[in-house]
């Protein structure tokens, strides 16, 4: 099954839903996650475009993801 970018544009917005709802609801570390992969989804979309627009949602997808993994447990 080939991705479009309408594919991938669905489950990237979504995927930043979830992780909004997640951090909302106190799981930070897997809103977090979900955040960061919804981001590197929109980045995706955009590899076809400039430089500029590829790289640095990425980039920012690849320290969410970064700074998630790094996060102490709360308890």
């Amino acid at each position: 099954m080939q991705l479009t970018n309408r594919l991938i544009a669905g489950f990237s917005n979504a995927a930043i839903i979830i992780g909004i709802a997640l951090g909302i609801g106190g799981i930070v570390r897997g809103g977090s996650i979900f955040i960061a992969v919804g981001t590197a989804g929109i980045a995706f979309k955009a590899r076809g475009s400039r430089k500029f627009d590829f790289y640095f949602p990425l980039v920012i997808a690849i320290a969410l993801f970064a700074l998630a993994v790094a996060l102490p447990r709360g308890r």
